[in-house]
């Protein structure tokens, strides 16, 4: 990358730090949650997309291995990046259920901050990991937009609950955003 200058030089490490990404979507949910206005037809609404975001993520994360073998199987054989588009539903499903105005542009600021540069990130890396193989891989598979057809190739991982907690911690955070998504019922 070229030196940074200015207000860049500040701006150009957080959006490239993960932590920084991830503390965005645990604030960002019982923010809206602690200042939602909701319905009834919104918090189901919303609930739904949220639940959606979550199984996706479940899902992916029972399935990668971090830097030690490329994911292609599960939803990585439909879409590159499925953490990410968990995460995105969640978000976008929280602000649903809040119905907030500022909910909506605060998450499309937040994700438009992010997530361009940590898919550079993310697909520069695994290239640089898993070569040839990333490379036949990523051709056929878009970033966020499933292909809603299996274009990865033959499989063979199989979801491991196992890798999804201990690894990941997704049961962890699904249980987190149920109690978000409780406070927000309850202010019915």
């Amino acid at each position: 990358m070229p030196e940074a200058h200015g207000l860049n030089k500040l701006i150009r490490p957080l959006r490239y730090h993960e932590a920084s990404r991830q503390w965005f979507a645990v604030l960002f949910v019982p923010l809206v949650s602690f200042f939602g206005q909701p319905s009834q037809e919104l918090v189901v609404a919303g609930s739904i997309v949220a639940v959606i975001g979550a199984l996706i993520r479940l899902w992916a994360s029972g399935h990668v291995k971090k830097n030690l073998v490329l994911a292609t199987d599960g939803p990585y054989a439909y879409v590159r990046h499925p953490l990410y588009v968990g995460n995105i539903l969640i978000l976008l499903g929280f602000s649903i259920a809040a119905n907030l105005w500022w909910a909506y542009a605060l998450m499309a600021f937040l994700l438009l901050f992010y997530y361009p540069p940590a898919i550079s990130y993310e697909d520069a890396k695994l290239n640089k990991l898993f070569g040839e193989h990333w490379q036949n891989w990523s051709r056929n598979i878009h970033a966020l937009i499933p292909t809603f057809s299996n274009k990865a190739g033959p499989t063979s991982s199989e979801w491991s609950f196992k890798q999804s907690l201990l690894k990941n911690g997704e049961p962890i955070i699904v249980l987190y955003l149920i109690g978000c998504m409780y406070f927000l019922v309850t202010k019915l």
